[in-house]
């Protein structure tokens, strides 16, 4: 089983109202990065075969994004849903993308949203194992809450199997008591996926096709269905407006400057330390507090950076200190001092061991420009 092809159907089709932005959601941006690059990072840690990303909404935006900063280990494509009449539907135009199984070998497909860019790799990958142990033709990610209210419901049967996913709306009393919850975050054999998909009724006033159904469908057809708990429900959490998108950065940072501090870097206050994904720190580096660190901002080992320092694409030089600056693209030599309340325009380059003193503001001059 292990042998088997897996491929990934990413859904990113629907217009995320809740965000208020001419921006798709998937575009909004997690610690320097959109979030679905999150998502594809996650991805790209498996031996995925092929990644299919279906889009709708602003589907072109998606498209070149995903073209022009993709993780590279990643064959995708893309394929569009015209109508956004619910996952189910999603999912269904996302497999006409995949070879078909009956010719090509059945295998298993991971399908998951573009908002959820706090999932870990680890987790997509334990989520594809016990699947395939399990020998299921479903997986379903699932998580136990103190309060599940909003949330669909996971039914299980005299097995202790999963029988049906309900959504909120639909339990009954009984269910309502089910503290398992479902994720969208799904591993299916390749194989049952069109039938099962072609038996889902439409629900609502819009007549959606809604991707829990299938969990009943395959039930009802006499196939094994799987579940994995989250040790971290955190980690399935989706993003469906700024508030939310506010939690899954101060996650997502919080993991950023825990990896950083593993690796040598200190912080003085973690809490107050802003570091992108992009950025990259050496050994022996020091952030005081009120640090945000941006793009493609490089510092190297022994460089003290802060208080209360913005750098934007700025490279820091071995052992130099900067304190109370705003620097875009700028360079800091080796063992040069800066600030404080220093401004370093675009270009302008700092002399290793040379000082730049307070309340200074430097801009290229005509060599350097």
């Amino acid at each position: 089983m292990a042998d088997r092809p897996l491929s990934a159907v990413v859904m990113v089709a629907g217009e995320g109202t809740r965000m208020h932005s001419s921006r798709p959601k998937p575009l909004h941006r997690l610690c320097g990065r959109p979030m679905i690059l999150h998502v594809l990072d996650a991805l790209a840690e498996l031996p995925v075969h092929k990644v299919v990303v279906v889009v709708g909404h602003r589907g072109e935006w998606v498209t070149k994004t995903l073209t022009d900063h993709a993780p590279a280990p990643l064959s995708i494509e893309f394929v569009e849903q015209p109508a956004q009449r619910g996952t189910g539907d999603a999912l269904a135009v996302g497999l006409t993308a995949l070879p078909d199984p009956s010719l090509d070998g059945d295998g298993d497909v991971v399908v998951l949203p573009g908002d959820a860019p706090l999932v870990r790799a680890a987790t997509l990958a334990a989520l594809v194992r016990h699947h395939r142990v399990a020998d299921a033709a479903a997986t379903l990610l699932t998580a136990r809450l103190d309060d599940p209210t909003g949330y669909d419901r996971v039914v299980r049967g005299r097995d202790d199997g999963v029988v049906a996913v309900v959504e909120d709306g639909e339990v009954t009393d009984a269910e309502r008591e089910v503290d398992e919850v479902a994720t969208t975050i799904h591993c299916f054999r390749h194989g049952v996926l069109a039938p099962a998909l072609r038996r889902l009724r439409p629900l609502g006033r819009n007549g959606e096709h809604s991707l829990t159904g299938v969990y009943a469908v395959l039930h009802d057809a006499g196939y094994r269905l799987e579940s994995l708990v989250l040790a971290d429900p955190m980690e399935a959490a989706g993003v469906n407006d700024r508030a939310q998108l506010a939690v899954a950065e101060a996650e997502l940072r919080d993991r950023i400057n825990e990896r950083w501090m593993r690796r040598g870097v200190t912080m003085w206050d973690p809490e107050r330390t802003y570091v992108d994904a992009t950025v990259h720190l050496s050994p022996d580096v020091v952030l005081l507090p009120g640090v945000v660190l941006q793009g493609d901002t490089v510092v190297e080992g022994g460089a003290e950076i802060g208080p209360d320092c913005h750098l934007v694409d700025t490279e820091v030089g071995e052992g130099a200190v900067v304190a109370t600056t705003v620097a875009r693209r700028a360079t800091v030599g080796d063992h040069a001092r800066v600030g404080p309340f220093a401004v370093l325009g675009p270009g302008t380059v700092v002399a290793p061991s040379e000082i730049v003193g307070p309340f200074s503001t430097r801009e290229p001059d005509d060599g350097q420009r």
